[in-house]
C-alpha cells in the first residue's frame, strides 16, 4: 500500500511540474498555430524512424504509460527543455496511447 501512495504522489508531482512548465512555456514563447488550448507538442525520439512530433491533449497527463514516459524524460532530458517536450518512446507506442484516449 505504501508503494501505491508513493507512486500516486510521484505522478501528482510530475503532472504539477508539467502544468507549471506548460504555463511558463506558453508565456515565454510563441506557441505554434497547430497547438490549440488544452494541447501541447511532444516529440517521440525512440525508434529507427527518427523523431516524430505530435500535438496531444492534456488528457495524456492522466494516462499511466504517458506518465512513465514523463518520468523517463525527466531522468534523461530534465524539464528545462525548450520547444516541444521530448519523450523517450516510439512514435507507434505514442499513437497507441493517443488512440486509447
Amino acid at each position: 500500500m505504501a508503494k501505491s501512495i508513493k507512486m500516486h504522489v510521484r505522478r501528482n508531482s510530475i503532472v504539477g511540474l508539467m502544468k507549471r512548465a506548460l504555463r511558463k512555456a506558453s508565456k515565454q514563447m510563441e506557441v505554434p498555430e497547430d497547438v490549440k488550448d488544452g494541447q501541447f507538442a511532444v516529440v517521440a525520439v525512440s525508434g529507427d524512424d527518427g523523431p516524430k512530433r505530435f500535438v496531444v491533449s492534456l488528457r495524456c497527463l492522466s494516462h499511466p504509460t504517458f506518465l512513465r514516459w514523463l518520468e523517463k524524460a525527466e531522468e534523461e532530458f530534465g524539464f528545462s527543455q525548450e520547444g516541444p517536450l521530448t519523450i523517450p518512446c516510439q512514435s507507434s507506442e505514442l499513437e497507441k496511447v493517443l488512440g486509447e484516449l
